[in-house]
């Protein structure tokens, strides 16, 4: 896969990952290029499967999912999650000083995209007070750092690798104020003419989104942008009710 669009069809996807327990059926989502795709639901409703099958972390028991008019399982599984920035729940961080860290996104960037990268994440400013800045060490050998610190570090490697389609893992539950609307401005920021998929826990923040998919023990109950959603009065209205009582 070279320079998609980031145009992604699901048609009539079917997926279970037990036989005896009906999942996700006959799911089918038309994504246009540089649309946002938020997927909701409580704990454990299965949120993450539908970005397991986008990934082919799974392959599906029925349907296709297609990018840029192409079967996904057409592509190299290695070429198609290079074209897809993820950031998620759980950050991974790697023995090594802050700036390869943020290099790994792209292994030949300069001194120079590597700040401008960090600025863009709003992790700047907290680099520049450790005590060796971008070349501090982390890990077993180094500094621990605060997960909503590992976050901007994460989103500051995909903003690096300027990838055409981003998934993110909006969770934010373990930072400070502060540092969760960092990252809600560089996701958005992010998020900018690309094609993008958001495991949303916060309804507040993927109001905006093209299409929001709401999903409740594994399959997918709704499909709709938020105002249409609300005038259902379904479960979409009463997730976010309870949110905001």
């Amino acid at each position: 896969m070279e320079n998609p669009n980031g145009k992604v069809e699901f048609k009539e996807v079917s997926f279970t990952y037990d036989p005896d327990v009906e999942l996700i059926k006959n799911l089918s989502i038309d994504v246009k290029a540089g649309e946002t795709v938020a997927i909701v639901g409580q704990t454990g409703a299965g949120k993450s499967t539908l970005i397991n099958l986008l990934m082919r972390f799974y392959e599906l028991d029925n349907g296709t999912i297609e990018i840029d008019g192409i079967e996904s399982t057409a592509y190299t599984r290695d070429s198609l999650r290079k074209n897809f920035g993820m950031v998620l729940q759980d950050t991974w961080l790697f023995d090594g000083s802050v700036k390869e860290n943020i290099r790994y996104g792209k292994p030949k960037a300069t001194e120079e995209e590597i700040v401008a990268a960090a600025k863009s994440a709003y992790a700047h400013s907290f680099i520049e007070r450790l005590p060796k800045g971008y070349d501090t060490k982390l890990g077993n050998k180094g500094i621990s750092l605060s997960t909503g610190q590992q976050q901007l570090l994460t989103i500051a490697r995909v903003m690096l690798a300027d990838p055409p389609m981003l998934i993110l893992d909006e969770a934010t539950s373990s930072v400070d104020t502060l540092t969760e609307v960092r990252i809600q401005t560089a996701f958005l920021k992010m998020m900018e003419d690309r094609t993008s998929f958001v495991i949303a826990h916060r309804l507040s923040t993927i109001r905006e989104a093209d299409v929001i998919l709401v999903m409740d023990k594994g399959a997918v109950v709704e499909v709709g942008n938020h105002d249409t959603l609300m005038q259902k009065k379904g479960f979409y209205y009463r997730l976010h009710e309870s949110q905001f009582k």
